[in-house]
């Protein structure tokens, strides 16, 4: 009877065994699928942000020559402008 017993131990602790390791497989392919995931949306944040980046500075260098072009409109209006000179 021990030895039976012993076997039905064995048994189960290798059943056991065996269900431990599908778990930890799945485990290790969930977390590895988390990972890809993060990975594929930082980079996509990275890609917006640098779109993003040139936006602004796009718009910013727009602005900046609609004040200059505005400027030289008041300076020629007032006389003071040269109209032969660029800044």
């Amino acid at each position: 009877m021990a030895s039976q017993q012993m076997f039905k131990s064995g048994q189960a602790r290798g059943e056991g065994q065996a269900k431990a390791d599908q778990m930890m497989d799945s485990a290790r392919s969930a977390a590895d699928a988390a990972g890809a995931k993060a990975s594929q949306a930082a980079q996509s944040a990275q890609q917006t942000k640098e779109h993003a980046g040139g936006m602004v500075q796009q718009t910013g260098e727009q602005v900046m020559n609609m004040a200059h072009n505005a400027m030289n409109t008041v300076k020629n209006t007032l006389g003071m402008g040269d109209s032969n000179k660029k800044c």
